[in-house]
Order: structure tokens, then C-alpha cells, then sequence
């Protein structure tokens, strides 16, 4: 039992790190980015989502990509079911759907 302790330990030290923007982003990229994502309908999932983001963000691919994982551990988004990422902030918060009523059939009333 102690040596699975021990295997568990690195990642409970940095479970509360995760949560730190990228090294040598500033957080006017930040919100350059979360603007970005939601210019394109909230999702980062195919090739076209992400040429939109860099060219509006300046940033890289892969800083792209370190800046979705951010804001997926600090809660401000989430993976996709194809492998992407959804900005669930701002005007990408989720809202609450109205459950829709059934309709009577016709003829009924």
C-alpha cells in the first residue's frame, strides 16, 4: 500500500498547479482567446476552428492548445466528444434548456 502512495504523490503535488496559465502567455492573450473561441460557435474541434483563433490571437498552434488545457483546469471549459474543447465562459457559459412540452395530438380537446 505505501509504494502506491508514493506513485500517487507527484501528482497530488501538482494537482494544484495545474490551474497556472501557460509560461509566456499574458492575459490579454487570454481574453484574445476566450473572444476568438467564441467568434467561432465556442468550440476548438476541427482544422478550421483552430486557423480562426491563432490568426485573431497571434498565437501558436501549440499555445493554442496549452491555453485550452488551462482553461480546462481551471473550470473555464471542457473536452469535446470528438477530442476538442468547448470555452464554457462568458458568452460561452451553457444555458439551461426549457424542457419543450408535448404537444396535445390533433383532434384531442
Amino acid at each position: 500500500m505505501l509504494k502506491k502512495s508514493w506513485v500517487l504523490l507527484p501528482l497530488i503535488a501538482t494537482a494544484g498547479c495545474l490551474a497556472l496559465p501557460p509560461q509566456g502567455i499574458e492575459d490579454a492573450q487570454l481574453r484574445a482567446f476566450d473572444e476568438a473561441v467564441a467568434s467561432i460557435g465556442c468550440s476548438l474541434d476541427y482544422e478550421a476552428d483552430y486557423l480562426p483563433v491563432e490568426l485573431q490571437t497571434g498565437l501558436t498552434r501549440e499555445q493554442v492548445q496549452q491555453v485550452a488545457n488551462y482553461r480546462i483546469a481551471a473550470g473555464a471549459g471542457e473536452s469535446t466528444e470528438v477530442g476538442g474543447f468547448r470555452l464554457t465562459t462568458g458568452s460561452c457559459t451553457p444555458t439551461a434548456e426549457a424542457p419543450v412540452a408535448e404537444a396535445a395530438p390533433m383532434g384531442a380537446g
